[in-house]
Order: structure tokens, then C-alpha cells, then sequence
């Protein structure tokens, strides 16, 4: 019976299930693990790197999380390539906000933007779902340290700690157990590494398969710092991979100075 309702994201099962978006869904479960931890003075982002082959050239930056803004960051399972499209989506609707309302966007307000793009690609034929999934973590004015987390539905919902990727139900089965709303960044740590050891498929957990990246706030500034300033109980040798790549703001006077140069240009032309 199924069969008869999968070949479109537009076509209702009469059990009431959109079967393409399920697909997508089980691609992410085949992805590299990735946590989210929100803790009282931060969040922490950690990700399971899969190695493919050892031919293959080292990456140039992390192809597991993702800097949206100067206050927002993302981790991803499931296809690289779809992410990219949707990251592009969110750093341009960022830039955009900065541009018209002279401040940073809402953490939620640019989660809701990307999942209405992904819900797009649901309800109309000739598409089919992102297969992708996304743990935000960022803080604004609004609502202070936030951690969110959608799928390729469309739909997002704010968490304490989540898991996603392979063997997330026994990932979040680990964090159930043992989260605390009072943790703070370094127990978060600590705890991200055991749930990673615990879904990852190898036996042991090495620094090469391992990226963190720890989001907190210093002052009036909100700063996504390396884990190693947090891991008092790591040794130097033991680095942990993080690599966030950076996204160069469009300064509010340097756009405005662009536009009055664009406009004095066309009343020349004329």
C-alpha cells in the first residue's frame, strides 16, 4: 500500500503519512551523531565526524557546524549539501535583519524562517524534502541561551538537551537520565562526550571524529569559544577539532555608505 503513496511529497497515505518525509527522516538516522546542551552559563554543540576515506583531502573547514550569525550557530545530520542551501538561506536572512532593523535577528525568528523553507519543499510537486536536520543554539535579548532543533518537516521545538543522528534514542535515553537544568558548560562537556561515545558505532572515541564548539556570553558580547578553554581535565595533546567558519558582518554604516554611493552613481548617470 505503500508503494502507491511514496513517489510524491504532495500525496496523503489514507493513514494520514507523508511518505517521502519519513524517508528523509531515516536518512538523518544514518548521519554522524550530533548533541545540543543547553547549560545555565552557555550551550554546547558536539558532533561525530565520519571519516570516508583516507584519501580523501583534509577539509578546509567543518562540514558539521555551521556559523549563522555572531549569535547564532548550527550543528547538522544528514546531507551536507542540503544544509549548505539552508545555511545560505539563514546567514542572508540575518544580514537582511541587521540591514533593515539595525540589531541582531531573534534566534527563533531565523530558526522559523529556515523551517518555512523547508516546509516549502513539502506541500508542492516536483520537490522533495531536505534531508537534513538542525540543532541551533544562540542567545538574544529576548529569551537569553536558546537550543532548537528541526527536521526536514518543517517543524522545530525548543529543547533542554536533544540528540540526533544514528542511535539518537539512545542518546536522549543518556541524557534523560542525567541532564541537570543547573549544569554548567564544563559538566555540559562532559556529558556530550559520553553521549557521543555512547551512539557512536566505533569502539572507542578518538580526537579526529570528535567537534565541539561551546557558545557563551562575555559581557555584552556573545562568543562561540574553542572547548579546550573549558576542559581544564583535557591534556594540550588531546586537541578537540573545532572549527566554526566565520561570517563577516555587514556593518550598518559600511551598507548605508554603499547605497548612498550606488544612488550618487545613478544621478551622475542621468
Amino acid at each position: 500500500m505503500a508503494r502507491r503513496y511514496d513517489s510524491s511529497t504532495t500525496t496523503f497515505s489514507p493513514e494520514g503519512r507523508l511518505h517521502q518525509v519519513e524517508y528523509a527522516i531515516e536518512a538523518i538516522n544514518n548521519a554522524g551523531t550530533a548533541v545540543g546542551i543547553l547549560a545555565k552559563d552557555g550551550i554546547v554543540l558536539a558532533g561525530e565526524k565520519q571519516k570516508l576515506s583516507g584519501l580523501l583531502a583534509p577539509p578546509k573547514g567543518s562540514e558539521k557546524m555551521y556559523k549563522l550569525d555572531e549569535h547564532v550557530t548550527s550543528v547538522v545530520a544528514g546531507l551536507t549539501a542540503d544544509a549548505n542551501i539552508l545555511i545560505n538561506t539563514a546567514r542572508v536572512a540575518a544580514q537582511r535583519y541587521i540591514y533593515t532593523y539595525q540589531e541582531p535577528m531573534p534566534v527563533e525568528q531565523m530558526v522559523k524562517r529556515v523551517c518555512n523553507y523547508k516546509q516549502s519543499y513539502t506541500q508542492f510537486g516536483g520537490l522533495r524534502p531536505f534531508g537534513v536536520a538542525f540543532l541551533f543554539a544562540g542567545w538574544d535579548e529576548h529569551y537569553g541561551y536558546q537550543l532548537y532543533m528541526s527536521d526536514p518537516s518543517g517543524n522545530y521545538s525548543g529543547w533542554k538537551a536533544t540528540c540526533i543522528g544514528q542511535n539518537n534514542q539512545a542518546g536522549k535515553s543518556l541524557l534523560k537520565n542525567e541532564y541537570d537544568e543547573s549544569v554548567g558548560v564544563d559538566e555540559a562537556l562532559k556529558l556530550a562526550v559520553k553521549v557521543l561515545v555512547k551512539t557512536m558505532d566505533a569502539t572507542s572515541a578518538s580526537a579526529d571524529k570528535l567537534e565541539f564548539c561551546v557558545l557563551t556570553r562575555e559581557g555584552d558580547k556573545v562568543t562561540l569559544a574553542p572547548p579546550r578553554a573549558h576542559m581544564p581535565w583535557s591534556s594540550p595533546a588531546t586537541h578537540l577539532s573545532w572549527c566554526v567558519p566565520a561570517l563577516p558582518l555587514v556593518a550598518p554604516s559600511a551598507s548605508s555608505a554603499y547605497c548612498q554611493g550606488r544612488r550618487s552613481r545613478r544621478s551622475s548617470m542621468k
